[in-house]
């Protein structure tokens, strides 16, 4: 039978070092649990008192082994919710598009709807009869500034009658087919429109320069009196186009030339109303009037 090894630590210091001073903790550990015992036994108010006082200096070590428990056993739900992250990601993203593209579709509506009520507002202010269409093609690219109309002759709808929208004058009309017509824009060439300064009412005559813009000529004589900023508005003259319908904004003045930018874009443009000519407007005889006889007296039906 084999002998057993011998629990001495033999020469080896640290071994015996630490054999003693397990020995010490254990003696002092049994003690200090003894007289616990016996405190509890004979004082139990100092003994809970200690317990209370152990209990506040053990606290930071109780949170943190808590937190470290907490945190050992979060890990599978921590791994789990990495996992998901990316397909909540891309479900997140196409929710966020989506949304997005709802709210470009309300921000346009919006901008319709604020377009037909200035459209409205202008019919509802104009007296004389107007027609409300629609530009359906425009002719950015061509040698001639044209639109289509989709409005015509059987619309009511006449050669030189002027076209506007909320923004401002759009041009007139050149040919009117049966159902649709072409409007000859305020860019173009062939255009020309009595105009005037809207701040102290200076004439002056708009031209097309075919490039989208028109170049402005003073009626005065004398330097150039427009500057960059300026508005032009409708004066009227000619009977064709009504006063005051906003025209172009100055933007550069060179020499006895100013030139400037309509303030209606066609291409931005869908709606917009069909007028008389303000002539006809204004000599169109009024329904309500009376009639006069061949003899210069107002015929009101009653017998001499």
């Amino acid at each position: 039978m084999a002998r057993p090894p011998s629990r001495r630590p033999g020469i080896n210091r640290k071994a015996q070092y630490s054999l003693f001073a397990s020995y010490v903790v254990a003696v002092t550990g049994a003690t200090i649990g003894l007289l616990l015992v016996v405190v509890a036994i004979f004082d139990p108010t100092g003994f809970s008192a200690i317990r209370i006082a152990t209990a506040e200096i053990g606290r930071p070590v109780s949170m943190a082994l808590k937190g470290m428990v907490s945190g050992v056993s979060s890990v599978d739900e921590v791994l789990a919710a990495y996992w998901r992250a990316g397909s909540q990601n891309v479900a997140l993203r196409r929710q966020v598009e989506a949304d997005r593209n709802r709210i470009i579709e309300a921000k346009g509506v919006a901008q319709e709807n604020q377009r037909l009520k200035k459209l409205l507002k202008l019919v509802d202010a104009d007296a004389s009869q107007v027609l409300t269409a629609r530009l359906i093609a425009s002719s950015p690219t061509s040698a001639r500034r044209f639109a289509r109309l989709n409005a015509g002759r059987w619309q009511g709808v006449r050669p030189g009658m002027p076209v506007r929208a909320p923004e401002g004058l759009i041009g007139r009309i050149h040919i009117a087919t049966p159902n649709s017509s072409d409007v000859l824009l305020l860019t173009d060439t062939a255009n020309i429109v009595p105009v005037r300064r809207a701040n102290d009412n200076i004439p002056a005559i708009s031209t097309g320069l075919g490039d989208g813009s028109v170049e402005v000529r003073a009626l005065t004589a004398g330097r150039n009196p427009f500057r960059p900023g300026d508005l032009l508005v409708t004066s009227g003259i000619g009977g064709v186009y009504q006063p005051n319908i906003p025209v172009a904004v100055v933007v550069r003045a060179q020499g006895e030339i100013a030139y400037a930018v309509p303030l209606a874009n066609p291409a931005r443009v869908d709606a917009v109303v069909v007028e008389r000519a303000f002539e006809e407007a204004v000599t169109r005889p009024d329904p309500a009037a009376p009639a006069v006889s061949g003899g210069g007296a107002v015929d009101n039906g009653v017998a001499p």
